[in-house]
């Protein structure tokens, strides 16, 4: 027997009325694209994204070249180069983290990865307001030698910007939602040099199990081959491969089951980050709310590590190129102890509010283990062992096992396929069950039914989480 008297009942009517009322003017007034609409405005956000990533692209170059080159030479004049030598990594970094804090405290936190993923799904789009935010902390974070690349703000900065456009011509959110990907795409597009990696790996990192926002792949793909042509050609930066591995003979069956089991190992050496990143986690967990502190500290971790692994120190995009060109000489131990001390680095810059990206350093770990496989099991080609475990590794940790296979085949300037795919789906068959990410998940999952599972520890991030 119901307790709601007649009166109450009768009261809470005009509410509910009222409320159709607001969602059916509400739905009145979103405007609903033609595809040809949609593909302009694919187009404007992927040229959009282009310029975006030039201008972010100048300021950090110049940012870096100041911090790390001009800097310590008009320092040389006033102290010794032997105690430049030993102390400036160390001090650049820890001041580099005090002006992460400092800009967190004032500008409030920005979004990171799971906080993205999570707004992708619902209400479509990434708060533009977080924007100016996200610039000024990614810059303070990679020039300080943080292990985290621009491809975060990027993501940040033209994903809000495609969203922020869909709400201004008063699109449903699926177009929304469609617009918000463009962003991302032409992101990552400009950043991998591979438009159509870019454009897949930004609509299956919402997923654990594979693309589902299918809609959005030709207008994603669009933008992500603008932005990459407008990148390009406003940098003067060639088209091809980024790195140069050792050319590898005519594949056999025999690589088809290299690649099987540099997957599996590439799964294990995940499984150890994610331990060494909860067990950082937890210890950094009582400054959390200390924003200023613990940015502080962490930068003070960074540069205490690359005084040990030089190696570990920024992001790794370049880094890697040592390693191909120079990792044989450093031997298996060495190679192994780098990919030790750079999980521990991109736990440290992940976990004090850095803002950045971990694809590269994951790629960085996977090419240093995979070049020590190669150097113990010689009968393995180094170029298999490193993309295979760089594959392997960023697959376990972001479920992207398609664009990341296209990725490494692009600026991994070879020809293994095959390889790569095998090593990419049998990482990501071995740790369904892992995820650093909490808010991947599929896109059946309506507004409101979606709960995160509790946990003490944050999901791994382009920062860390949202206080």
């Amino acid at each position: 027997m119901s307790s709601t008297s007649p009166k109450s009942a009768h009261s809470e009517l005009p509410l509910a009325e009222s409320t159709a009322e607001s969602t059916a003017e509400s739905i009145a007034e979103q405007h609903q694209l033609t595809y040809a609409e949609v593909i302009f405005w694919a187009a404007v956000i992927g040229i959009a994204g282009g310029l975006v990533a030039t201008a972010y692209y100048y300021l950090l170059e110049n940012s870096m070249h100041l911090v790390w080159h001009q800097l310590p030479e008009l320092l040389q004049v006033h102290w010794p180069s032997k105690w430049l030598a030993k102390n400036y990594v160390w001090s650049t970094a820890t001041v580099g983290g005090l002006l992460v804090g400092l800009s967190l405290y004032f500008m409030g936190l920005p979004g990171e990865v799971a906080l993205v993923v999570d707004k992708v799904h619902d209400p479509g789009r990434i708060d533009i307001k977080q924007t100016p935010a996200m610039i000024v902390a990614s810059l303070f974070s990679i020039v300080a030698g943080g292990s985290a690349g621009p491809e975060a703000p990027l993501v940040q900065v033209n994903g809000s910007l495609g969203g922020w456009i869909g709400t201004q011509l008063k699109l449903s959110l699926p177009t929304v939602r469609i617009l918000t990907f463009c962003g991302m795409s032409a992101a990552l597009g400009a950043f991998f040099g591979a438009p159509l990696g870019g454009a897949l790996f930004a609509l299956e990192i919402p997923h654990r199990r594979g693309l589902e926002y299918y809609e959005a792949i030709i207008p994603a793909v669009l933008a992500a081959i603008l932005s990459f042509t407008v990148f390009r050609f406003t940098t003067g930066l060639s088209i091809g491969g980024m790195y140069h591995f050792e050319s590898i003979p005519p594949m056999t069956l025999t690589n088809l089951l290299e690649g099987a089991v540099l997957g599996a190992v590439g799964a294990a050496v995940a499984l150890l980050f994610v331990l060494i990143f909860r067990v950082v986690g937890y210890l950094s967990a009582p400054l959390h709310h200390q924003t200023i502190l613990l940015a502080t500290l962490g930068g003070l971790a960074i540069g205490l590590i690359a005084l040990v692994f030089p190696q570990t120190l920024f992001f790794g995009e370049k880094e890697i190129d040592q390693i191909i060109e120079h990792g044989a000489t450093y031997g298996i131990a060495l190679l192994l102890l780098i990919g030790l001390a750079k999980m521990l680095a991109i736990s440290c810059t992940l976990h004090s509010g850095f803002r950045g990206g971990f694809i590269f350093p994951l790629f960085y770990i996977g090419a240093a283990v995979g070049l020590a496989i190669s150097l113990g099991f010689p009968q393995i080609h180094p170029t298999i062992a490193m993309v295979c475990l760089m594959a392997a590794v960023n697959v376990a940790i972001t479920k992207t096992p398609i664009s990341t296979t296209v990725i490494l085949s692009v600026i991994a300037d070879t020809s293994m396929v095959p390889v790569i795919v095998i090593a990419s789906f049998t990482s990501f068959l071995l740790t369904t069950q892992v995820s650093l990410i909490t808010t991947q998940r599929s896109r059946k999952v309506t507004a409101g039914e979606y709960q995160p599972k509790p946990s003490t520890q944050p999901a791994i991030s382009f920062g860390v989480n949202q206080a």
